[in-house]
């Protein structure tokens, strides 16, 4: 479905609505002591985050806002209802801009949670820049004019790589955004996700940071203390894994949904729950084998994205293709990267004429 007119109105309408929202959390909720009064306070927001994708009949743009307001936006509400999160950071933030970006956009500083490369068994880095990764997703949006050749498995995993290049412009857009805003330094979205050696390595450290920062402050370690508590500490950190991916998948389902407008099938979160189970496995290995039965990243990074090529062609995407939403969202993907193309083409005219004219 094109975008238009009416679409564009009610993006508009979400942004002001979540403006208005956080500026409400940043005046009033943060002056009401943390805990379950901030919390009470918070509940018309979180509501309102829930609803707010469900006015709109665009699948790309449904499910951008379902992950940046109903996911992140909520999750960060909730750890600042406790006096947690970017939110609550000391010191706090300084203005109502700062708030509002570091509320709903997957971004969070170098200096939290940074990881410390193993040199010793890490392979070279291939990295990409934001400028090839906008080239290479638009080469593959090109390329779905052709998919009628290309074999199923194949397409799925075209798609696969859509996604992730999606998902770092959409996040490194953000984080170009910070820092000209802000002159803020941001980590970057993801970390080679591609040169992943393990599931540990590939969702712990490498694939969409920011959610995995997230999920690891309202979901793992609330689990793993409860636990802890009644288990013990060596038997905690399972269960908690478990319920951060089943979180994981549920609110993929959501997002799902939003896009879909279909009655969920739950593939999706079985996707996550089948990844947190392995995980929790390939963890139990680790610590019982030593560490020279360990493969080398040769063989582990084929391994490993085999897994989640495999288990993503089953159960991440068909759900999706299944209600025609890749297409739909690939044809909205054609029409913004032909407004870009267009109005990078506006400017250069401009810029050439005002030189001819200068000359």
């Amino acid at each position: 479905m094109a975008m238009d007119q009416d679409e564009i109105k009610t993006i508009f309408k979400i942004g002001l609505s979540v403006l208005a929202s956080l500026s409400y959390t940043y005046f009033i909720s943060s002056e009401i002591p943390q805990g379950k009064l901030r919390f009470f306070s918070l509940l018309p927001i979180l509501y309102l985050f829930f609803i707010l994708p469900l006015s709109l009949s665009t699948a790309l743009p449904a499910g951008v806002i379902s992950l940046f307001v109903t996911w992140i936006g909520s999750f960060n509400l909730l750890l600042f209802s406790f006096g947690s999160g970017p939110l609550s950071s000391q010191p706090p933030p300084k203005s109502l801009l700062l708030f509002i970006l570091l509320a709903c956009l997957p971004i969070k500083t170098q200096s939290s949670n940074h990881r410390i490369p193993d040199k010793s068994s890490k392979p070279k880095k291939l990295p990409l820049s934001l400028a090839t990764k906008v080239l290479l997703f638009a080469i593959l949006v090109a390329l779905t004019d052709y998919k009628h050749y290309f074999h199923p498995k194949v397409l799925l995993g075209q798609y696969g790589c859509m996604l992730y290049l999606f998902v770092d412009i959409l996040v490194g857009s953000c984080n170009v955004l910070m820092r000209t805003a802000l002159g803020i330094e941001l980590e970057s979205p993801s970390d080679e996700p591609y040169l992943s050696t393990s599931l540990q390595d590939f969702w712990g450290r490498r694939w969409n940071l920011m959610i995995t920062n997230i999920l690891r402050n309202t979901v793992y370690k609330p689990v793993r203390s409860a636990v802890e508590a009644s288990l013990g500490r060596e038997w905690a950190p399972p269960p908690a894994v478990l319920a951060a991916f089943l979180v994981s998948g549920l609110m993929h389902e959501l997002i799902y949904y939003y896009m879909t407008r279909v009655t969920p099938t739950w593939e999706v979160t079985l996707f996550f729950v089948l990844h947190g189970v392995c995980l929790v496995v390939e963890v139990g290995l680790k610590k019982v084998l030593s560490p020279k039965w360990r493969w080398h990243w040769a063989v582990s990074i084929p391994m490993t994205l085999g897994f989640i090529i495999v288990t993503a062609t089953w159960l991440f995407f068909p759900q999706l293709m299944r209600n025609g939403v890749d297409e739909r969202a690939i044809g909205e993907c054609k029409e913004l990267l032909e407004f870009i193309n267009k109005k990078f083409e506006l400017e250069r005219l401009v810029s050439w004429t005002s030189l001819a004219l200068g000359g």
